[in-house]
Formats: C-alpha cells, structure tokens, sequence
C-alpha cells in the first residue's frame, strides 16, 4: 500500500475561492478515479492558506493506472484549465509514502 500526499497552497485570501472550485469541477472526477481520500483537510495552524490530501492505492501501478484514466478525462482536464485560468494556488508539493512494517492503517 502507498499514500500519495499533496499540499496545495493558495495565495492568501484565496484558499475558499480554490476549494469552491475544486469541490464544484474536480471532485466529482477526482474521486470518480480514485476513489474516496482518507484525508482532505485544510490546515488550521502554520501555513493556514493550504490544504491536504491523501489517497491510498495498492501499489505505484495501481497509482499510475488511475491516475492516467483520471488525466484522460475531460471534466478533469476543464477542472485543471479553469483552476489554472483562477490562478489561486501558489504552490504544491507531492510525497509518496509508505508504511512502516509495524502500521496495519485502517
């Protein structure tokens, strides 16, 4: 199993005006390929203009196939132009992790 985790950060003042974007355009296509994330969150303390999430997947093949279904799709591909076009994120930041042996997860 790997998590895939990803920190978006937005300009300041930006934060709700990216996620009512995302929520409405890339939602429903993101989890259409992904499935559900184990965590989407904003952060409350330090950089308080991002946000967090994680999705899980089998293994990196089981990561690059959905992903690559979901980069083919053309609700995802309006999301990304219009997120783009909005011009709220600042920055992101991706880690691929995995379990320690002694972690079972949930």
């Amino acid at each position: 199993m790997i998590y895939d985790h990803r920190t978006y950060s937005c300009h300041p003042g930006k934060i709700r005006s990216q996620l009512a974007l995302y929520h409405e355009f890339g939602w429903p296509a993101q989890t259409r390929h992904l499935g559900q994330p184990v965590v989407f969150a904003a952060t409350e303390t330090g950089d308080v203009n991002s946000y967090v999430h994680i999705w899980v997947y089998k293994d990196a093949a089981d990561r690059a196939e959905k992903r690559a279904g979901m980069m083919a799709d053309p609700d995802w591909i309006d999301y990304l132009r219009r997120s783009s076009e909005a011009g709220y994120l600042l920055s992101q930041k991706n880690a691929i992790l995995t379990p320690v042996p002694f972690f079972e997860g949930t």
